[in-house]
């Protein structure tokens, strides 16, 4: 077992935390919907900075000016007891209390041995991320929307992260992301635009949305021990996959892009009107589409890819305002642990490689690898990157022990 030890866990602040107009932020719908949805984790291998640099006060000097733009992440859940109709409701405070960072040394473990060969994901990979177990809903306790974590390794750096997804998506994340790396190495925040946050209200909803007291009630969660992997498809398989699929589907109108079947869609330009694709907070909604193994394994790649494709072309303006007005009149959060549908029959597919992971550099060298933390009690998880070659895809496979059969005979078997 590989030793992390961890040499600090402290709170890092924004610089400048009162400024106007930062008061509050209410909760939408799609927000409230994933409240108990764990903290997504992603993690960089970064080249190891000499350490006569102090990079570790510099990372949290950095991190406080960038804290300043994205103040929201600076931020904490309230939940307000509306005890007249029985009800809750929730906002993020943005009181500017900080995020956490922690400080970690894995000085026994190398690269090699987190890039292991053929994909593998080593037993050990979960002490490198600093939100394992961390539902949305515990923000109340925990206090901490955003939190981060450096571990120095032999010949490396892994900086990993978790955050709730009530506040924010992945682009809006990875954006954070980028302007800490980039006032790392520039010294300088200042060149940064102000932060533009989802500020429109949809007609129909009143603020704060109430949500039952009854749809509070924890679920109780088990462990479910997982099995990871990561797959990697080059350009050249990506592109005769993309062709398969299509010569499959025989039909002009129903093209498959090579990105289009994440079933996860960016809300912001689908919207109308359109929001800026700068645009911070959670805009992402979730596509299904319903299926069995057996049907995925008679009908094959391009039937299967269809399905998902026609799931995310019918994310409109039209249906993300028909799933908030509905939600609000018959409000469900959907519950994610261990023994839930979602765990049970669900394989989610998460993150994008429209996401530039490799692109961030903090003056020691872009990333050599990027990876996704603990699943948490979601049954399969399958976390897309962008590959280090161009145009390539990782896919990094977290999945339960009763998922693992089915769904590697599907991802290995794609053709």
């Amino acid at each position: 077992m590989a030793e992390v030890t961890v040499i600090s866990s402290t709170i890092v602040r924004p610089g400048n935390k009162d400024q106007p107009g930062r008061e509050k932020i209410h909760l939408a719908p799609h927000d409230l919907h994933l409240l108990y949805l764990v903290y997504p984790q992603r993690g960089l291998l970064f080249p190891k900075p000499d350490p006569k640099t102090r990079f570790i006060p510099q990372l949290k000097a950095a991190l406080s000016t960038a804290l300043e733009i994205y103040f929201p992440f600076a931020g904490r859940l309230v939940k307000v007891d509306n005890h007249q109709d029985n009800t809750v409701s929730f906002y993020i405070d943005c009181d500017g209390s900080g995020a956490k960072f922690v400080h970690a040394k894995a000085e026994s473990v190398s690269v090699d041995e987190l890039l292991q060969s053929r994909g593998s994901v080593p037993h050990f990979m979960n002490l490198f991320f600093p939100a394992n177990n961390v539902e949305s809903r515990d923000a109340l306790t925990s206090e901490i929307l955003l939190a981060l974590q450096v571990t120095e390794m032999k010949d490396g750096v892994f900086i990993s992260f978790g955050y709730n997804h009530m506040v924010a998506d992945g682009c809006s994340f990875w954006s954070f992301f980028h302007t800490w790396s980039n006032i790392f190495r520039t010294g300088s925040g200042h060149n940064s635009q102000p932060l533009a946050l989802k500020d429109w209200s949809l007609d129909k909803i009143d603020y704060p949305v109430r949500i039952p007291v009854s749809e509070m009630e924890r679920p109780q969660n088990c462990e479910n021990p997982t099995k990871e992997r990561v797959f990697h498809f080059s350009k050249k398989k990506i592109s005769y996959l993309k062709e398969k699929a299509n010569d499959e589907t025989g039909s002009i109108d129903s093209k498959v892009s090579s990105l289009q079947a994440l079933p996860s869609a960016d809300m912001r330009r689908r919207l109308n009107p359109p929001l800026e694709k700068e645009c911070f907070g959670n805009l992402a909604h979730l596509a299904v589409a319903t299926t069995t193994v057996g049907e995925v394994l008679d009908h094959g790649l391009g039937w299967t890819a269809l399905q998902i494709s026609k799931s995310v072309r019918s994310q409109t303006n039209e249906s993300y305002n028909a799933f908030a007005e509905n939600w609000v009149r018959n409000v469900e959060v959907p519950k994610i642990g261990v023994g839930s549908r979602m765990a049970d029959n669900s394989l989610i597919v998460a993150s994008s490689p429209w996401f530039d992971v490799y692109g961030h550099d903090f003056g020691w060298g872009k990333p050599v690898a990027a990876r996704a933390g603990p699943s948490n009690g979601v049954g399969g998880l399958l976390v897309m990157f962008r590959g280090v070659e161009e145009g390539s895809i990782d896919v990094h496979a977290i999945l339960t022990s009763s998922l693992w059969s089915d769904a590697l005979a599907i991802i290995k078997n794609p053709c």
